[in-house]
């Protein structure tokens, strides 16, 4: 009753967001839907382009009937209509700003997206993989794309989700309705 997420890298493409210097340290938060926002505890400092940071965060979301019942009909929601545009996990890389400059505002540089639909009808969770680039969609893998033009891609972000167990209990409850 429960989808686990794991952020476990990121590696920046040669792009704008390698050669700005004022990006220098960088998070990820995690969003499903409008429910709850988690980001990794650490900002760890920009790669290099071809080099790869590792936050080696995990989070779970409990989607359990006593205690959740709006993440579990959503969850319902999502998976009964196929016309929902809201039915992945949202990743968003934040450049976090330097301890000296406290005064900048942390700044969304790229967003990705894993459906959480993708994981339910491919009946497979998404075991440390890369998501990166457009808009595309290949299996699980969806794209790491620039905030300002979501056609460049700027990066690879390595994650994990774990949801099929979740949503099959939650399938099964649906037809149980």
């Amino acid at each position: 009753e429960k989808i686990r997420i794991e952020i476990i890298s990121l590696g920046l493409t040669e792009s704008r967001i390698t050669s700005d210097e004022t990006i220098q340290q960088l998070f990820v938060e995690c969003r499903l839907y409008n429910f709850l926002a988690e980001e990794t505890p650490l900002s760890l400092p920009k790669p290099t382009s071809g080099q790869r940071i590792h936050y080696n965060y995990s989070n779970v979301i409990h989607v359990d009937k006593a205690n959740n019942s709006a993440r579990r009909e959503y969850l319902k929601a999502m998976l009964l209509k196929p016309d929902l545009h809201t039915d992945s996990l949202r990743f968003t890389v934040v450049s976090d700003p330097p301890e000296d400059e406290q005064d900048l505002e942390c700044e969304d540089i790229g967003f990705a997206y894993v459906s959480l639909r993708e994981i339910f009808q491919k009946q497979r969770d998404i075991i440390e993989q890369d998501i990166d680039g457009k808009f595309e969609r290949l299996l699980f893998v969806t794209f790491f794309f620039d905030s300002e033009d979501d056609s460049a891609v700027i990066g690879k972000l390595k994650v994990s989700v774990e949801a099929l167990h979740a949503l099959r209990s939650v399938y099964e409850e649906c037809k149980d309705d």
